[in-house]
């Protein structure tokens, strides 16, 4: 059910990409006012997920989860009426980002049901729900051409059905530790983890760069290759369909050997991967084999980062570690269409981001085989010291 939620709030908050050729004709937006179109539910998504995981640790994903399902049926819907302005669709926009905020509540879920060994893998397969960004490349396009409202009433009637079934068959664990402390508080102390933040800052590389082309590669796509816009909406989708495959394969194998190993590889392909992009192959098979290469990796670094979630940080804390934790990895997928965008209208060329991505990756792989190898020792010391039973 976590992952089912995951999926239509995700395709919820990738609306608006796919339709991004349309909204630039339809409005006469440069190559910047689209992306931040398309940028601003990433941010409003991102920053939610602080307060959300924080509440979930309070309340509960049998709450949590239905009503954020049901409250993100408002700007889907709203997606309509707003199409002809283009302030009208970033304020909706804005909006949107609520169902971008599910992946702090369902982590959280999932991660008190399972022991350590397991845990890898079963919140890889629930960040598998990070496919609603393929279902949305793929599906989008094709349902708007059967009338160009109807995606977004699709959607709202998934959403209402889905945060039914939730408020219905998502149980917490009854064991649960439910924390006493004011929501403040429990941010500060989780602002206060060092590994809070170099979490985040490699889950702002991997999960970032699966956002960031989840909602600029048909723009780049179609800008670049000259693709139409369903043909980029299904490549798009491609990769998107390899990250979620390769995700719960990182969770997997990182249950087996140190998950900073495997962060460690995943980010040493995608900067390979996009040096090999910057210098601008044809899309067949050049661009093809390397994005598709950089999505495995990003893949499969998002499901390697939150098993280190999962074995460092305290259960009470989950939550709010997730939070700021996804929190960073969606800002991390803000930032690139922006640039993207501002340095195409500026150059004329997207060599110089794929260097950014690429000098980035580097970066989050030196630091993950350096630092991060020492991080397994901290859940036995973290059970010892708040009486924590997995």
């Amino acid at each position: 059910m976590a992952t089912v939620g995951f999926t239509l709030t995700f395709w919820a908050w990738n609306l608006v990409s796919p339709l991004g050729g349309y909204y630039k004709d339809h409005l006469h937006l440069s190559s910047f006012e689209q992306s931040l179109l398309v940028a601003v539910p990433v941010l409003v998504g991102s920053l939610g997920r602080v307060p959300v995981g924080a509440l979930t640790d309070k309340y509960g994903a049998r709450r949590m989860f239905p009503l954020v399902s049901a409250a993100t049926i408002v700007p889907v819907l709203l997606l309509i009426p707003a199409k002809d302005s283009y302030g009208a669709m970033l304020a909706t926009g804005f909006l949107l980002g609520l169902g971008g905020t599910t992946f702090a509540i369902g982590v959280p879920l999932v991660n008190s049901w399972f022991p350590p060994a397991r845990r890898g893998l079963a919140i890889g397969i629930f960040g598998m729900g990070m496919g609603g960004v393929a279902l949305s490349g793929y599906f989008t396009p094709r349902i708007a051409k059967h009338g160009a409202d109807l995606p977004f009433y699709v959607v709202a009637a998934a959403l209402a059905v889905f945060a039914a079934l939730a408020a219905v068959l998502i149980t917490d664990r009854p064991d649960r530790p439910v924390p006493t402390d004011p929501l403040g508080v429990r941010l500060a102390r989780a602002g206060r983890l060092r590994v809070t933040w170099e979490l985040s800052a490699l889950y702002a590389i991997g999960f970032g760069g699966i956002v960031a082309f989840g909602v600029y590669l048909p723009t780049y796509l179609r800008t670049w290759y000259g693709l139409d816009p369903t043909e980029a909406g299904t490549k798009a989708a491609g990769f998107a369909l390899v990250t979620v495959v390769f995700r719960p394969l990182g969770g997997w194998l990182s249950d087996r050997i140190h998950p900073a190993y495997v962060t460690s590889a995943a980010l040493g392909l995608v900067a390979v991967m996009a040096i090999v992009q910057a210098f601008d192959p044809a899309l067949t098979p050049g661009a093809t084999i390397a994005l598709l290469l950089m999505a495995a990796g990003l893949g499969a670094a998002s499901g390697s980062v939150f098993a280190l979630v999962a074995r460092v940080t305290p259960q009470p804390q989950v939550g709010s570690v997730t939070g700021i934790v996804g929190a960073m990895g969606g800002l991390g997928g803000f930032v690139p269409p922006l640039v993207m965008g501002a340095i195409y209208s500026a150059k004329g060329s997207y060599s110089i981001g794929f260097m950014l991505l690429s000098d980035l990756a580097l970066a989050g792989c030196v630091y993950a085989y350096g630092r991060m190898r020492t991080a397994g020792t901290a859940p036995a010391k973290s059970a010892e010291k708040t009486g924590i039973r997995d």
